[in-house]
């Protein structure tokens, strides 16, 4: 029964990967100290991802994973039955929040992870294949609440809360984690510069 319990191989091996990013940067990433973090027999990184670049893939899409595991609106799609501004305005404050509190280490390891793609082609067009999803929800909430270039506007959106996520995790304001109602209300007033507003 508890031998039920216990994660998957690649998931254990991808979480303390990630825990290491967080703790000591890109740096301390190798497959024996992956192999030392989850407990595993030497050998058992290596086994599932060969090559750096692998691992750096195995430990994105596994952020990702979880990133968007607590928010049905990433997997079951939006409900038609409520507003569309209402919904990004809730969804992107509760998603940031967690980003910023019980998510910060995720919010690491993917701040470390774009800093490597920007140096790394493969792991470029991994980051940029996963953050499409985002966009593509964005996007299609967007154009439900009146967006008349939706494509654009989730552009904007999502450099927004990058930069909101950076400020907040590893930038000046890292002292400080906005609240939810605070959070809630700063998407709105965006939402509002984006969609209510002709430049």
């Amino acid at each position: 029964m508890i031998g039920s319990m216990t994660p998957p191989r690649p998931t254990l091996i991808a979480d303390a990967a990630i825990d290491l990013i967080a703790d000591t940067g890109l740096r301390g990433l190798t497959h024996r100290a992956v192999d030392e973090a989850s407990g595993l027999p030497a050998g058992s990184t290596s086994n599932l991802a060969r090559t750096r670049a692998a691992l750096l893939e195995l430990v994105l899409t596994r952020i990702v994973e979880r990133e968007t595991a607590d928010h049905p609106v990433f997997t079951e799609g939006p409900p038609p039955a409520v507003p569309a501004r209402d919904l990004l305005a809730e969804v992107g404050a509760e998603a940031l929040f967690q980003a910023l509190t019980t998510g910060r280490r995720l919010t690491l390891a993917r701040l470390e992870l774009a800093l490597e793609a920007t140096r790394r082609p493969e792991l470029r067009a991994v980051y940029d294949r996963l953050g499409a999803r985002f966009a593509e929800l964005a996007a299609v909430l967007l154009a439900r609440a009146g967006s008349t270039d939706p494509t654009a506007d989730a552009r904007r959106l999502i450099r927004w809360c990058d930069g909101l996520l950076f400020n907040a995790t590893a930038g000046s304001g890292h002292r400080y984690v906005p609240m939810p109602e605070e959070l809630r209300a700063e998407v709105a007033r965006y939402l509002a510069a984006l969609l209510d507003e002709k430049f």
